[in-house]
């Protein structure tokens, strides 16, 4: 059973973290730090909270494969 709320969560998250990656990469520009410091506390545990999201996200492909294997057998 899946945690709804938590998926969109970590989807949420790592949108942010895609971003900030996606201006740090275009423009050299790093959201977070600009926001909340460079490498303060807080910018840390965004950095940290982004990393913790994109591995919960990856159990989004075991979830995929189990919905195709089911759609198979109908």
């Amino acid at each position: 059973m899946r945690n709804r709320a938590l998926d969109c969560l970590a989807l949420t998250i790592a949108i942010i973290g895609a971003i900030n990656w996606g201006l740090i990469g275009l423009f050299s520009f790093d959201l977070v730090a600009f926001i909340f410091g460079n490498m303060s506390w807080f910018s840390r545990i965004i950095y940290a909270l982004v990393g913790i999201a994109g591995l919960y996200i990856i159990t989004f492909y075991m979830y995929t494969n189990d919905n195709m294997a089911e759609s198979n057998k109908a």
